[in-house]
């Protein structure tokens, strides 16, 4: 099954194109590292298989955005547990507020979704439990106009890849690959597991 580097390549990137579009399949979340040794879970959005990128959404105000725009490197891992993938991702990220690819992402989101960037910044503090939404608009929708003042909070995180290693669990014997990007291609080979 997965006895060629090539078939581990094609592998890994129809695992992540796939996810970036379908909710319900588990590698849809990932959980990225920053430099400080913080992980946190987010949507996979993207992912370009011609410019080796993955795209992710944030609040810009999130503590994430200042630690990678001070230390850019960040670790990303997915998991199917059906499927007994796992594939961990290093590169370097950057944040983007303003432009065509944080534009376009803005404008696909739906009104509800975008929402989450009128309220606090992630986390202030509160002396109850809170969602951080201002109270009109918990669990209403906003109009385009009511969502002006969120556009500035909202970020997107592109990570552009460095280095991808393939897990593959199975009884039979663990298969591990590991591709390194050099000169706009990946270089792959074969690891002990």
């Amino acid at each position: 099954m997965f006895d060629t580097l090539d078939a581990v390549r094609d592998d890994f990137i129809r695992r992540l194109e796939r996810a970036a579009t379908d909710r319900h399949l588990p590698m849809h979340l990932a959980t990225l590292a920053t430099s400080d040794a913080d992980a946190r879970v987010l949507v996979l959005r993207a992912f370009d298989a011609e410019d080796w990128t993955l795209r992710f959404h944030t609040d810009n105000r999130s503590p994430k955005c200042d630690v990678i725009r001070a230390d850019p490197r960040v670790g990303v891992l997915f998991y199917d547990r059906s499927a007994k993938v796992q594939i961990r991702i290093k590169g370097v990220a950057r944040i983007e507020t303003e432009g065509p690819i944080a534009d376009a992402a803005w404008e696909a989101g739906t009104n509800f979704a975008r929402r989450c960037y009128l309220g606090e910044g992630p986390g202030t503090r509160s002396t109850q439990m809170t969602s951080g939404l201002p109270p009109q608009f918990e669990g209403i929708e906003p109009t385009d106009d009511e969502l002006v003042p969120a556009r500035p909070n909202f970020a997107v995180i592109i990570a552009d890849l460095q280095e991808v290693d393939w897990f593959f669990l199975s009884h039979a014997g663990h298969r591990r690959a590991q591709f390194t990007l050099a000169d706009g291609a990946l270089q792959g080979r074969w690891l002990a597991p």
